[in-house]
């Protein structure tokens, strides 16, 4: 079913983000082609989308690049989770439409599923205020008690560590300990307990880093 005709607002929006969008699909897919491919979609997509219903334009377009590359993933590599990391931080984007909520709570799920598995905690630190919440480096070292240099490097390691084979046994608690705080920062903005959350999930590790 096709959605309203499309106005030159909307088109603008889309174009507005379509960086963004190129990036969130590439951190995804490793394949600019691939990614083209799925900005494409989205704005299929956003061209068919009741966009009177949708309360933030960006957040939407962000979270249905993140399924459309996620699906890629999927299609394309079959049961390999090297890449679903990255989904992490688009996942969490707030304000979009209703009706992914589901499918943006599972690919939560999933992504810090694979961070638990694949970086230690204070990889796992870095990584997500650098990914997720957009920390500039010398902020993250600040919250971590280390230096920019230091907080740079750990960022770089993480981004390798997600795209490895390796892997950790999970325990249930830590994932939904993390599901839930994420959640919580996104949802209300409030990074505080995020911070303190994950500079005592690091523990000792940050001395050593430091």
């Amino acid at each position: 079913m096709n959605g309203p005709t499309i106005s030159e607002a909307d088109v603008q929006e889309f174009h507005t983000v379509r960086p963004r969008l190129f990036g969130i699909a590439y951190r995804i897919v490793g394949s600019a082609a691939e990614a083209d491919d799925v900005v494409q979609d989205a704005w299929i997509r956003w061209q068919a989308t009741d966009r009177d219903a949708v309360r933030d334009a960006p957040a939407f377009l962000a979270t249905a690049t993140t399924r459309l590359a996620i699906n890629v993933i999927q299609s394309a590599r079959a049961r390999r989770e090297s890449h679903v990391g990255a989904s992490v931080p688009n996942a969490i984007d707030v304000g979009a439409d209703p009706a992914v909520h589901v499918e943006r709570h599972n690919a939560l799920e999933e992504g810090a599923r694979v961070l638990l598995e694949k970086l230690s905690p204070v990889e796992r630190a870095a990584y997500v205020l650098r990914e997720a919440f957009d920390y500039p480096h010398r902020q993250i070292a600040q919250v971590l008690g280390l230096t920019e240099a230091n907080a740079r490097q750990l960022v770089t390691r993480a981004r390798m560590h997600v795209s490895s084979d390796r892997r950790r046994r999970v325990r249930a608690e830590d994932h939904e300990r993390l599901v839930k705080v994420l959640v919580y920062a996104a949802q209300t903005g409030d990074l505080v307990q995020l911070e303190q959350f994950l500079v005592a999930d690091s523990g000792p590790a940050l001395e050593v880093a430091a």
